[in-house]
């Protein structure tokens, strides 16, 4: 098992609010900082992860080929205005 780092922080209103609410739903105040910043960090990966996935996308020549044709045949089958 890894050793623990302990570790002290300063609160604000918000975050003693958000805090408030955890320990309200059963959680420990140890449990619920790990939650969240395990949490936090999740979303992080997920954004770099979809941002690094969309540059790759903008690069792909054949796929913007693809994605103008797509386009272009959507617009060709919609209905006059």
């Amino acid at each position: 098992m890894a050793m623990s780092k302990a570790i002290s922080v300063r609160l604000d209103v918000d975050a003693q609010r958000a805090l408030r609410l955890l320990e309200a739903s059963g959680m420990s105040p140890s449990e619920a900082i790990r939650t969240s910043l395990l949490a936090s960090a999740a979303r992080l990966r997920r954004s770099r992860d979809l941002a690094a996935e969309a540059a790759a996308l903008e690069a792909d020549g054949a796929d913007r080929e693809e994605m103008l044709s797509v386009a272009s045949l959507m617009e060709s089958l919609r209905a006059p205005r």
